[in-house]
């Protein structure tokens, strides 16, 4: 007689980016973020939407789900009231005490009802809660496809820990043991979020604007300051309280000092001008990243003697970070997943609970995969709702047409197969645009994503030809290296190059995304030059187009010429 499946739902939900994850016997049913699905960017309402679809496209209902997996632990949060005492110590974090104790419980308590209101929603399934590092760690490890690395993860907050570094062995039934952990308040990326915040920009959401703004600051003027700020030691760093108070986990805290404001600038409202100082600013909290970023990845090399390195948690989203790890050569091979943020934490929440159960066959369908959610082939949109858009099919080889209308300098929404798995766009919910079109990065920037102008666009090609356009020795299929550009894309492309010479390059081969790599290799035999501009197919402050109605409003308001959804060409 077989035995029924093991069906395991991970869950990202409550704080923000939430996503759900299925994995049946071991398998990667589906995973998809709820924003992509409800149109609200980083979501934390419970992903009604993307639990409903991962359970059908299994054919499933709630009640044959055997263990939800969530990504928190509330125990954890509760240790740190007694914790906090510790601070009592430091003139400048004593203020802070009580607070941060009130704060924690608290969370603890929100933690432990939300796990229990997740058992009202699935009753005849247990309810785990899944230590979040562990969750990140195996969510970055699993989607390697490796049989053992080291594994860093570096975020702002997991209960109590910041950073973590683990060694992992086990392609199809992965162990972990971690080596190392700083708990909070040393935590780079609350420092990244309170500067970003400061700066004039969303912290948890715009960080990687201030990042595309480093390149336009001198770090030298602020150098010491951060240098003193977050301060790195034999175990990993360092965060002053003098400059960023220790958090509370309570609404409306200050996360920087009046110290910091004085020694910097006074804070910048979204509306005022880019001044040269914020510029300046930007450029030394980042290099002291990439600085801190590069001894934790040494100190992984050290600790765990892996020549190959997994990085998760949401700084491991700051490209320029991961280009630096990679030049600093102490990893033959570095490798981010696809979704390396919170949202992904519901695939290593999954696997943390299948593999603890003793899942009898072996992972599968998480390794070098990022097309994961939702598809719409047969989507036949009544285009009544959106006034003035018609649409046809093309008559020719639609990779062929797609090159051409590109190569004439169109920029095209693609909308088809699979939704992405993570921020970034990676040729199934893209915008695409020649990077020989002049002023084509401030047409995109000023009426097609409505952003700052200093933002650069990150280029794609086929991985066969990377070398030539880009100083990049491994795959980068998920967007999540900057790397150095080659004196041909100096001189052919310099529209795909950021003002610290860099370019986030997506590489693709027939295998991972056979239509995108085919449009590249036409618009190669077109132009001569196989790289196309690769930007997601949303406007600011929107979500990535989940759905083909979310994408005609996106053609629809913005300066899109076309759309490209599932074989259908509409255009204004």
């Amino acid at each position: 007689m077989s035995m029924p499946p093991s069906v395991v739902l991970g869950l990202c939900s409550f704080t923000h980016d939430s996503a759900a994850a299925l994995l049946v016997d071991g398998e990667l049913i589906g995973f998809v973020e709820e924003e992509r699905l409800s149109e609200q960017k980083h979501t934390s309402a419970y992903p009604d939407r993307a639990v409903a679809w991962v359970l059908a496209k299994a054919g499933l209902r709630p009640s044959d789900v055997d263990v939800v997996a969530y990504n928190f632990q509330s125990a954890r949060y509760l240790a740190e009231a007694p914790a906090a005492m510790r601070l009592a110590f430091s003139p400048e974090a004593r203020g802070r005490v009580m607070a941060r104790a009130a704060g924690f419980t608290r969370v603890a308590v929100r933690t432990c009802r939300r796990v229990h209101a997740l058992a009202g929603r699935f009753p005849a399934a247990e309810v785990v809660a899944v230590r979040h590092h562990r969750a990140h760690q195996l969510a970055a490890f699993t989607a390697s496809g490796w049989a053992g690395s080291a594994v860093l993860v570096v975020d702002s907050l997991g209960e109590r820990q910041t950073t973590t570094i683990a060694h992992a062995l086990g392609r199809q039934y992965p162990q972990l043991v971690e080596l190392q952990a700083l708990k909070d308040p040393a935590s780079l990326g609350y420092v990244y979020g309170a500067v970003t915040q400061h700066l004039g920009w969303r912290r948890g959401d715009e960080e990687g604007t201030v990042m595309a703004l480093a390149a336009l600051g001198d770090p030298s003027r602020f150098r010491r300051l951060f240098a003193r700020a977050i301060r790195m030691t034999v175990s990993g760093f360092v965060v002053d309280p003098a400059h960023f108070p220790p958090r509370t986990l309570i609404s409306g805290a200050q996360r920087v000092t009046p110290r910091f404001v004085a020694e910097t600038c006074p804070a910048r409202s979204a509306a005022e001008p880019v001044q040269q100082v914020h510029q300046d600013l930007a450029a030394a909290l980042q290099e002291r990243t990439e600085q801190v970023m590069v001894h934790l990845a040494r100190q992984a090399r050290l600790l765990t003697v892996s020549r190959r390195l997994c990085v998760g948690g949401g700084v491991a989203t700051n490209c320029v970070s991961i280009g630096k790890i990679i030049e600093d050569g102490a990893f033959d091979e570095v490798r981010v997943p696809p979704a390396p943020g919170d949202a992904g934490t519901a695939i290593g929440a999954a696997v943390a609970a299948y593999i603890d159960r003793d899942g009898r066959k072996p992972l599968s369908g998480i390794a070098d995969a990022c097309y994961l959610g939702p598809s719409y082939p047969n989507a036949a949109p009544d285009l009544s709702q959106w006034p003035g858009l018609k649409q046809r099919r093309p008559e020719h080889a639609v990779t062929e047409f797609l090159a051409s209308q590109l190569a004439d300098g169109a920029i095209v929404g693609v909308f088809r197969g699979r939704i992405e798995a993570g921020p970034r766009a990676l040729g199934n919910r893209s915008i695409l645009a020649s990077p020989l079109s002049p002023g084509v990065v401030d047409r995109l920037n000023s009426t097609v994503k409505f952003r700052e102008p200093f933002r650069p666009f990150a280029p794609v090609t086929p991985l066969s030809e990377a070398r030539t356009y880009f100083d990049l020795d491994q795959s980068t299929p998920y967007m999540s290296v900057a790397a150095q550009v080659t004196d041909i894309t100096r001189k052919r492309i310099p529209s795909i190059v950021h003002a610290n010479g860099t370019a986030r390059v997506q590489t693709v081969t027939a295998a991972q995304n056979p239509f995108l790599h085919e449009v590249l290799m036409a618009f190669g035999r077109r132009t001569g030059v196989p790289v196309l501009i690769n930007t997601s197919l949303n406007v600011k402050g929107k979500p990535i187009c989940g759905t083909p109605d979310m994408a005609l409003d996106c053609l629809a308001h913005s300066g899109l010429d076309a759309l490209l959804l599932e074989g259908r060409w509409i255009t204004k």
